[in-house]
């Protein structure tokens, strides 16, 4: 199998690394997976992740919830509740940042195609990409939504989209770098970029550590903190305009942490984690367990 070994950090390219700890892949294989963290930076990543096609059986397993459909179990139940909200949530944030209550819209790794098809009725011009065939074949049928392969991204006309999005997306990809660039190329100089990514500086993952659900090793292949993704974003060109903390994400991935360390009633105390993950984050949200990010392009910069 194919791994990538990082030698010089994403972010600084510095090479000061150290090992971190060991987390193990809980839904697909139980295979043991390094953190390492750069000395000069602090940005964290997973060491030695498959490469390129070898990644794609880690996402196979039925247990992986984003790429699903299952509403069967407590822990799907309060997925999909969840994400039933939250979508609504994330619209009304991208008329928001924008002030627009129509525009063009990319989303990027759209999964089951749910968010693209809600801002679709809102009336927004809308693109998708996916990389799973199961998940743009689920979206096609359901809302007969054209969700595009990832090698689309490529093929995109520059400067078109008022926003794109990426939730949850950006802790996945591969060509982080690249990823960032393009991004930047794709809007309108007036564009907002939205990211939700998982938090590691956050309560729940300072409490679970090696055992902290987000950390979904080797499927999340970089761990951002507030600090680190502004750092991403400003190296290619963007500016930070806000963020907003994530409180009930910090729910669910307590839930699936104590499921994670096999303790019995792993519901309940995922409840009463994310409740005082809750609280923490009421008066620091840089402690939630996940983020959304919001970014602009930089005046002059480019």
């Amino acid at each position: 199998m194919d791994k990538l070994t990082i030698k010089a950090c994403p972010l600084c390219s510095g090479t000061h690394l150290k090992y971190v700890m060991i987390c193990t892949d809980f839904y697909a294989s139980g295979e043991p997976f390094e953190l390492f963290s750069c000395e000069d930076c602090h940005f964290t990543f997973t060491q030695g992740f498959p490469a390129g096609a070898a990644m794609d059986r880690y996402y196979e397993s039925s247990e992986y919830i984003p790429h699903s459909d299952i509403g069967k179990g407590i822990m799907n139940t309060v997925y999909h509740r969840v994400r039933k909200y939250m979508l609504g949530r994330k619209a009304r944030l991208v008329m928001k940042e924008t002030r627009y209550s129509s525009g063009k819209l990319l989303d990027i790794g759209a999964g089951t195609g749910y968010f693209p098809s809600a801002m679709a009725e809102k009336g927004w011009e809308v693109e998708a990409i996916e990389k799973s065939a199961r998940a743009r074949a689920f979206a096609k049928e359901k809302f007969d939504l054209d969700v595009k392969p990832e090698e689309a991204l490529s093929a995109l006309e520059r400067g078109t989209f008022d926003v794109i999005t990426l939730w949850h997306v950006m802790e996945h990809l591969e060509k982080l770098n690249e990823t960032w660039d393009r991004l930047y190329e794709l809007l309108t100089d007036k564009g907002i970029l939205i990211i939700a990514v998982p938090n590691r500086a956050s309560y729940d993952a300072e409490k679970y550590g090696a055992n902290w659900a987000a950390y979904d090793v080797p499927r999340h292949l970089w761990h951002f903190t507030p600090g680190t993704i502004q750092q991403f974003g400003s190296k290619h060109g963007f500016i930070m305009a806000e963020r907003y903390p994530m409180p009930f994400d910090a729910f669910y991935v307590s839930m699936l942490s104590e499921k994670n360390m096999k303790k019995p009633f792993s519901f309940l105390r995922g409840m009463y984690t994310g409740l005082l993950a809750w609280f923490i984050t009421l008066a620091r949200k840089e402690r939630s367990s996940s983020m959304i990010y919001v970014f602009r392009k930089k005046r002059d910069e480019r």
